[in-house]
């Protein structure tokens, strides 16, 4: 049984004058389109599309990673964001955080938070919480 798992990345505005992304080197698509490869081995497609037309205000690293959506075709997962996905981002890497997520979707979901659930994720975006 195949399996699919699509990276959605979001429009994002930048809202502060404080903190700007970091630089990668490889761009996130790249390394989806890697990880593609590797994951069909074991019969989960993967893909990346974009979604420039829902825009959301970053003011942080955890504002980031809810610009990245991952969509699979389990429905009790419905579409989240990235940070849901992983937690807490123990290095604030975005290309590290995006290969732990697609790892967690592909191989481990059933330790993701319920969506809804009254756990409060915290990005390690430097917000307070």
């Amino acid at each position: 049984m195949s399996r699919e798992i699509v990276v959605v990345f979001y429009g994002y505005r930048l809202t502060s004058a404080n903190w700007r992304p970091p630089v990668m080197q490889l761009a996130p698509q790249q390394l989806v389109d890697e990880l593609a490869r590797e994951y069909g081995k074991y019969g989960i497609e993967v893909r990346s599309v974009e979604e420039p037309d829902t825009v959301l205000e970053v003011k942080g690293y955890g504002d980031l990673l809810n610009t990245v959506r991952l969509r699979t075709d389990d429905s009790t997962l419905g579409n989240p964001c990235l940070g849901h996905v992983i937690g807490q981002s123990p290095t604030c890497d975005l290309l590290e955080d995006l290969r732990r997520g697609l790892s967690r979707i592909a191989f481990a979901p059933e330790t993701i938070e319920p969506d809804g659930s009254s756990k409060k994720v915290c990005h390690n975006c430097g917000c307070g919480c």
